[in-house]
C-alpha cells in the first residue's frame, strides 16, 4: 500500500516519452490519408452517420408517401413509382438504417466501455463500413433511374420472380441486401469476439456492462438469424438469374419457402433491432437515475431468453398462408411468451426510475419516458396479432402498419435519440442543446403518436396496406390527412435535430465536454485516439461511481499498459469468462488496401447486378488482389519479447491455439456457414415434401452408388492429409522441413476438387438439370455451395503455401494454417452430409 491509496500496477512518475510513444502509434492519418483510418471511434463515427443519412433519405420518402396518401385519389405518384417507394422506404429503413445503426454505435462505445484500446479486428469493421456506405448510395441511386424494386420490403414470390418482375429492379433489392449481409456478418465477428476477449482485467461476465451483453447477444442473432436470409437471397437470385425453380409451383418450387426463409430472418431481426436499443436504455436510465440498475442478473436472463425465443416465432407472420392448426398453436403461444422478458426490462426501468432520489429529467429521459409509452403500446397490439383470429382480420390491413411501427419506431429510434443526446458529450467538445432537445422530443412525439395511432383506426375500418391511393368517402379520409400531418411534424422534429447538430457537435477524441450526467461506466473515463491512457482494473458494474480517483489513476497512467511498449498499437486479450490478461495483441493500423477492397466489392456486385460480366471480373479480382494484400500483414507473428504491463504481469505479445483471436473469429465464420448450410438443407426438405414428385421414383435414375463413394472417401482422405500437414508443422525447425507441408496441402487440395468433381459429374451425367424443377435445383445449390467452400480453400491453401514461401509460417506463428485448417474439416463435414442428404435419403424414403 502508498500510503492510504491502493496498491496500483504501476507507479508514478511515468517515463517522459511514453505518453508521447503512445498518442504516436495511434495519431489518425491526414489529408486524404485520412480515409484509410481504422479506429473504432472515426469508423462508428462514419458509420453512424451514414446509417443517419439512409434514416433521413427514407424519412424523405416516407413524407412523399404520406403526402400521396394524404387525400383520396391522388395523382402525385402513379401506381409503379409509388411501389419504388414504400419498397426503397421499408428496405432502407430495415436494411441500410436499423441494423447498421445500431451496429455502428457498438463498434463506437464497446472498447471504450470496455476500456479496450479498439476492437480486434478495426480493418475489418473499416471494411464493412466503406462496402455498406457505397453500395447502399447505389442502392439507393437506383430510385433515380427508375431502377428500384417494388416488390415491398419482404420481396415475396412469385411476384419478384423472373416471370412477373422481370428487369433488374428486384436485382437491385438483392444487392442492397448483399451489401447489409456483409456488413452485419462482419459486424458480429467483432462484437462476439470483442466482448468476449477485450474486456478490461476484472471485469467477469457478471460485471459487464448490460449494453454489453445486449451487443453480445444481438451478434448471436445475427449470426443464426443473417444465414437465413444469405440462403434466401441466393435462392431467388439464382431462379431470377438462371431459372433455378425454387419457388414456381408449375416446376415443384413453393413460394411458401421463401416466407419461411425470410421471416426466420425477419422476426429476429425486430429483436436484433430492439435489444441493443433496449441495451442502451439500460445504459441510460441508471445515469439519469443516479442508481444501479434493478434486477441486472434478471435482465441479463431475459436478453437472452428474448434472443433464443425470437427465432421460435417466424411463423406468426404467415397466419395466413394455410399452416396446421397445431402448428399455428405452438406459435401463438410462443408469440405470447416472448412478451415476458421484454416485461422483465419494462418494470425493471420503471423500478430504477422510481428508486431515483432526485431524477434527471433531461432530454434523454424524456426520449426514455416516450419510449416506454409507445413500446408498450405496440407490444399490446402484438400481443393482438398474435391472436390466429385477430391476425387473419388485421392481416394486410393498416393495423400491421401501425403497429410495425409502434414497435420498430418506437423500440428503436427513440432509444437511439435518447443515445444521441446522451452519449455526445463523449463524442463532442460540447453537448447537445437542452433547449432544442425539448422540441425535438415533442414535435416526435406528438407527430408520430398522430402519424401511427389513426393507422389502427384505418387499419380496422379495411384499409390495406400498400395501396398507392383509395376512393373518398370510405371513412379513411380525415384519418389519413391527421396521419399525413403529424409525419411532417416528425420531419419537423427530425430538422431541428439537424440544426441543432449542425450548433453543437464537434468531433472530439481528446477534449470532449466529459461525463456530464455523472455516469458510472467506463467509457466516460478520459480517453484519446488511444481511448484510455491506461487500462482499469474493473471492480464493480458501476467502476467510477465505486472505484474513487479512477479516472485520474487511469489519466496519471497507474493502470496497465500506459504506453506502448512494442511501438505498434496494442490491446490486451482477456479470459473470456473471468477477464484475466492473457496476452498483448499487436493492431493494424490504417490501409489503403481494406478501402479499395471494400470499393471494388461494391462495383462488382453492381456490375454484377447490371450484367456487366467483364467489368464485374475486373472488380472481383481487384478486390481479391486487395484482401490478400491487407491480410497478409495481419499475422505478424512474435516479434516481440513478453511484455511487462504493470503490476508484475508479463504478456506475450502473439498466441496460438483456441484462445486466438483469430481462432475465435474462425469459429464464428464456421458457424454463419453452418447455418447457411442448415437452411439449404431444411430447403431440400421443405420442397420433397410439398412436390414429393419432382424427386426421383427409382434409383436408378440418380448417380450410381461409386460417385458418392469415391466423393467420401476422397473429402475424408483430404482431412487426414491436412491434418498430417498441421502435425509436421510442429516440428519445422526441428528436422522437419516446410517442403512436406507445401506438398500436403497441395495433394489435399486435389482430393478435395477430385471430390467436388465427383459429386457434380454423377449429377451431370444422368441427365439432371437445375432448371428442370425444384429437385434438380436443390441438387446443383448443394453442389455450387460446396464449389464455392472448394474455391475458397483454394484460394486460403495457394495463400498459406505463399506465406511458407516467404518464411512467415512455422511452428510457432501458424494461425494462417489454422485457419485454413479449420475450414478444410468444416468443408469436408459439410460435403459428408450434404451426400447423405443427397444420396441416402431418397433411396432410404424408396
Amino acid at each position: 500500500m502508498m500510503g492510504s491509496e491502493p496498491e496500483l500496477p504501476n507507479p508514478l512518475p511515468r517515463p517522459e516519452d511514453e505518453l508521447e510513444i503512445l498518442e504516436k502509434a495511434w495519431r489518425p492519418p491526414s489529408g486524404w490519408n485520412f480515409l484509410t483510418v481504422v479506429n473504432n471511434t472515426y469508423i462508428g463515427v462514419f458509420y453512424v452517420g451514414a446509417a443517419f443519412l439512409f434514416f433521413l433519405l427514407a424519412g424523405l420518402l416516407a413524407l412523399v408517401m404520406r403526402t400521396q396518401l394524404a387525400v383520396p385519389e391522388n395523382t402525385l405518384l402513379d401506381p409503379d413509382t409509388y411501389n419504388q417507394v414504400f419498397t426503397m422506404h421499408g428496405s432502407i429503413m430495415m436494411f441500410l438504417f436499423a441494423i447498421p445503426a445500431v451496429e455502428a454505435l457498438g463498434i463506437l462505445l464497446l472498447p471504450n466501455m470496455q476500456a479496450a484500446r479498439d476492437l480486434p479486428f478495426p480493418r475489418l469493421s473499416a471494411f464493412a463500413f466503406w462496402a455498406y456506405f457505397i453500395g447502399g448510395l447505389f442502392f439507393f441511386a437506383s430510385l433515380f433511374f427508375d431502377l428500384a424494386p417494388k416488390g415491398g420490403w419482404f420481396m415475396y414470390p412469385p411476384l419478384t420472380s423472373y416471370e412477373y418482375s422481370p428487369g433488374d429492379n428486384a436485382d437491385f433489392w438483392l444487392l442492397g441486401i448483399g451489401f447489409i449481409e456483409i456488413s452485419a456478418i462482419a459486424g458480429a465477428i467483432e462484437i462476439v469476439v470483442g466482448v468476449l476477449l477485450t474486456r478490461a482485467p476484472g471485469m467477469s461476465l457478471d460485471k459487464m456492462p448490460v449494453y454489453c451483453w445486449t451487443m453480445l447477444v444481438f451478434a448471436v442473432m445475427v449470426i443464426f438469424a443473417f444465414p437465413a436470409m444469405i440462403a434466401g437471397t441466393a435462392l431467388l437470385e439464382l431462379e431470377r438469374s438462371f431459372q433455378w425453380p425454387f419457388f414456381v409451383a408449375a416446376k415443384g418450387g413453393d413460394p411458401v419457402l421463401w416466407q419461411h426463409l425470410f421471416w426466420f430472418f425477419g422476426h429476429p431481426d425486430v429483436y436484433i433491432i430492439f435489444l441493443p436499443a433496449a441495451g442502451m436504455v439500460s445504459m441510460i436510465v441508471p445515469a439519469m437515475a443516479q442508481k444501479p440498475l434493478v434486477g441486472y442478473r434478471l435482465i441479463v436472463l431475459a436478453l437472452i431468453g428474448t434472443g433464443f425465443l425470437s427465432f421460435g416465432l417466424w411463423v406468426h407472420h404467415m397466419y395466413a398462408t394455410g399452416l396446421p392448426q397445431l402448428s399455428m398453436s405452438f406459435f401463438n403461444a410462443a408469440s405470447m411468451a416472448v412478451s415476458i422478458p421484454s416485461g422483465i426490462q419494462v418494470f425493471a426501468w420503471i423500478a430504477t426510475f422510481a428508486a431515483a432520489e432526485k431524477l434527471q429529467l433531461k432530454v434523454p429521459t424524456l426520449f426514455i419516458l416516450g419510449f416506454l409509452f409507445v413500446f408498450i403500446l405496440g407490444g399490446l397490439t402484438g400481443v393482438m396479432l398474435a391472436v390466429v383470429p385477430f391476425d387473419w382480420q388485421a392481416h394486410d390491413t393498416y393495423f400491421v402498419v401501425a403497429h410495425l411501427h409502434y414497435v420498430v419506431f418506437g423500440g428503436m429510434v427513440f432509444p437511439l435519440f435518447a443515445a444521441f443526446y446522451y452519449w455526445m458529450p463523449y463524442l463532442s467538445t460540447r453537448p447537445l442543446s437542452e433547449h432544442l432537445g425539448r422540441w425535438v422530443f415533442g414535435l416526435i412525439f406528438i407527430g408520430f403518436n398522430l402519424t401511427f395511432f389513426p393507422m389502427h383506426l384505418t387499419g380496422l375500418l379495411g384499409m390495406p396496406r400498400r395501396v398507392y391511393t383509395y376512393s373518398a368517402g370510405m371513412g379513411w379520409d380525415e384519418l389519413n390527412l391527421v396521419s399525413t400531418a403529424g409525419a411532417y411534424l416528425i420531419g419537423a422534429g427530425v430538422a431541428v435535430f439537424l440544426v441543432d447538430l449542425a450548433r453543437n457537435f464537434r468531433l472530439a477524441t481528446d477534449e470532449n465536454a466529459g461525463n456530464v450526467w455523472n455516469a458510472g461506466t467506463l467509457e466516460w473515463l478520459p480517453n484519446g485516439n488511444y481511448a484510455t491512457r491506461t487500462i482499469p482494473i474493473v471492480t464493480s458494474r458501476e467502476p467510477i461511481w465505486d472505484q474513487p480517483n479512477l479516472a485520474e489513476d487511469v489519466e496519471a497512467g497507474r493502470y496497465y499498459l500506459p504506453g506502448a511498449p512494442t511501438g505498434y498499437r496494442e490491446t490486451i486479450i482477456t479470459s473470456p469468462v473471468h477477464a484475466r490478461p492473457l496476452y498483448l495483441l499487436q493492431m493494424p493500423g490504417p490501409s489503403w488496401p481494406t478501402v479499395l477492397a471494400a470499393v471494388a466489392t461494391a462495383v462488382f456486385f453492381l456490375m454484377l447486378t447490371l450484367k456487366w460480366l467483364i467489368p464485374a471480373a475486373v472488380a472481383g479480382v481487384f478486390a481479391i488482389i486487395m484482401v490478400l494484400r491487407w491480410l497478409w500483414t495481419t499475422d505478424p507473428g512474435p516479434t516481440h519479447p513478453p511484455v511487462d504491463i504493470g503490476g508484475g504481469i508479463k504478456l506475450p505479445v502473439y498466441i496460438t491455439g483456441p484462445m486466438s483471436h483469430s481462432r475465435w473469429a474462425m469459429w464464428v465464420v464456421i458457424l454463419v456457414a453452418a447455418t447457411i448450410f442448415a437452411c439449404f438443407v431444411f430447403s431440400y426438405f421443405f420442397l420433397w415434401t410439398v412436390s414429393s414428385e419432382a424427386w426421383p421414383e427409382d434409383p436408378r435414375l440418380m448417380p450410381e452408388s461409386h460417385y458418392p463413394v469415391a466423393a467420401m472417401l476422397l473429402l475424408i482422405l483430404s482431412s487426414m492429409v491436412v491434418a498430417y500437414a498441421s502435425r509436421a508443422l510442429k516440428g519445422v525447425g526441428n528436422g522437419v522441413g516446410h517442403w512436406p507441408i507445401r506438398l500436403a496441402l497441395l495433394f489435399a487440395l486435389s482430393l478435395l476438387i477430385g471430390a467436388f468433381g465427383a459429386e457434380f459429374y454423377g449429377h451431370w451425367q444422368t441427365g439432371l438439370r437445375a432448371t428442370e424443377n425444384s429437385y434438380g435445383a436443390m441438387i446443383y445449390t448443394f453442389i455450387a455451395n460446396q464449389g464455392l467452400y472448394v474455391t475458397t480453400l483454394l484460394f486460403m491453401s495457394m495463400y498459406t503455401i505463399a506465406r511458407s514461401l516467404c518464411g512467415l509460417l512455422n511452428a510457432e506463428r501458424r494461425a494462417t494454417f489454422d485457419n485454413t485448417m479449420l475450414l478444410w474439416h468444416y468443408t469436408v463435414l459439410q460435403g459428408l452430409v450434404t451426400l447423405a442428404v443427397v444420396h441416402l435419403f431418397p433411396r432410404m424414403v424408396e
